[in-house]
């Protein structure tokens, strides 16, 4: 087994690029979820029974509720932009709170055979799962 030893600027390099994939996973999960949480506030209860089913089996008030903390979770993720201090631990409570209500509509949406919707849920995962795991170092 060899190793490879980087130079300080190909180290940096590596760096570098890692920082901008997981900024721009950080961009694309807060466009979703912040456009899902506005969906699942400002949309009547009949569309959104007709997008997805699941509503018609919960209160409207738990379907608004999830649309918040959508909301707020989109925008914890983008925290750090501000201050990285302060947003960082935000960011890393707001990817681990996404990943569980994405794994929840995952096993919602599969159960209701759902295809476009659980692998939706299947990348969001995949690109949330990499942010919580590499900011957290």
């Amino acid at each position: 087994m060899t190793t490879t030893t980087l130079t300080p600027h190909q180290a940096r390099a590596r760096a570098d690029y890692l920082n901008i994939a997981l900024w721009t996973f950080q961009g694309w999960i807060a466009m979703f979820f912040l456009a899902a949480g506005y969906a699942k506030l400002s949309e009547p209860m009949q569309n959104l029974i007709v997008l997805m089913q699941w509503p018609a089996l919960v209160s409207e008030t738990f379907v608004r509720g999830v649309g918040v903390a959508e909301m707020a979770l989109a925008l914890m993720v983008l925290t750090p932009l501000i201050s990285w201090r302060f947003g960082r631990p935000l960011l890393l409570t707001a990817a681990a709170g996404l990943l569980v209500l994405e794994a929840i509509a995952l096993g919602v949406h599969a159960f209701n055979l759902d295809l476009g919707l659980s692998l939706t849920n299947v990348f969001l995962i995949a690109i949330t799962a990499p942010v919580l795991w590499l900011r957290r170092r």
